[in-house]
């Protein structure tokens, strides 16, 4: 996470006089995060005209807190753990990279009450498990993208024709698949015939007519709930568009609380993204994969949430 002062004063070399830190300064924050565990540190060191890099030092130095993200997991049934395990293992024995395996999965960008995993955070010296609930109502886009470690197919956007959202039905993900998906790949990639597509349980994703569809696109290379090899339920840290993509595009496109046309634009900056960083995200996802061995198939508090 790249960040700046945006200060245009001068930073001294060696920070701000031990001074800033009286007693008195220290209490203060200490107040003001019993009052707001969950606010940013920018916004409370606006509130409180402390300088943003002194209040860090505070919380971490002085009050010894932590700042906890929000984690969202699935809990596992009892026959999840050897899914994952068969998973893992299938997946490190066929690739040695993950070139041409596309992890696809769609999102839900709400202009109101979205849960945005980095800059959500709870300052406590324990972690307090916390759960974060949002509108069940608002504005939103439905938006679909497939990722590898090449680079990212989409956003394809989930809309009717005066450009509602729309909901994913076994029928406009077929649409999808035919009409963007396939002349993207073949685009970026010549042909279909080396790409294996990995899609997870969802019910449109599942239906006959989309399984069909998909096998006949990418015969015995389909990763899914009834394709050739099975998709392992409640397992978002086992994809990269889960653990990665969409916490970071949601923290890019939400900083400056952008109206609906401007959620829209700011949705392409997955296009910015560096190849390095898909790189660095399929090497991860190795590890994650190494990691589920190690904990035959449950979760690893190692790795589960790192990316």
């Amino acid at each position: 996470m790249f960040e700046t002062t945006g200060s245009t004063v001068p930073i001294m070399s060696h920070g701000r006089p031990v001074s800033a830190r009286r007693a008195d300064i220290v209490e203060q924050v200490r107040r003001s995060v019993r009052k707001n565990p969950q606010q940013s540190t920018r916004k409370r060191s606006q509130t409180l005209d402390i300088k943003r890099s002194t209040l860090r030092r505070i919380l971490k130095r002085d009050l010894h807190l932590k700042a906890y993200k929000i984690q969202l997991v699935q809990e596992l049934k009892p026959q999840d753990a050897n899914n994952r395990l068969s998973f893992a293992n299938q997946m490190l024995d066929l690739f040695t990279n993950f070139n041409n395996v596309m992890f696809s999965d769609e999102a839900i960008f709400h202009l109101n009450g979205h849960v945005n995993k980095q800059n959500c955070r709870f300052w406590s010296e324990t972690n307090p498990q916390r759960l974060h609930e949002r509108p069940l109502r608002s504005p939103k886009l439905v938006v679909c993208a497939a990722i590898s470690s090449t680079g990212i197919v989409g956003p394809y956007f989930f809309e009717d024709e005066r450009g509602r959202a729309m909901m994913v039905r076994a029928n406009n993900y077929c649409d999808m698949i035919r009409e963007f998906l396939v002349p993207a790949l073949q685009e970026v990639q010549g042909n279909t015939s080396r790409i294996w597509f990995q899609q997870d349980g969802a019910t449109c994703h599942t239906a006959k007519v989309s399984i069909s569809l998909l096998k006949n696109i990418f015969p015995g290379k389909l990763i899914s709930k009834g394709g050739d090899i099975e998709w392992p339920s409640r397992s978002p840290d086992l994809s990269p568009c889960d653990f990665f993509l969409w916490g970071y595009l949601k923290s890019v496109v939400y900083e400056n609380n952008p109206n609906n046309l401007e959620l829209k634009r700011h949705i392409y900056e997955i296009n910015n993204i560096p190849r390095i960083t898909f790189r660095r995200v399929f090497q991860n996802l190795r590890v994650r994969f190494q990691e589920c061995q190690a904990a035959e198939g449950r979760h690893s508090d190692n790795i589960i949430f790192k990316s």
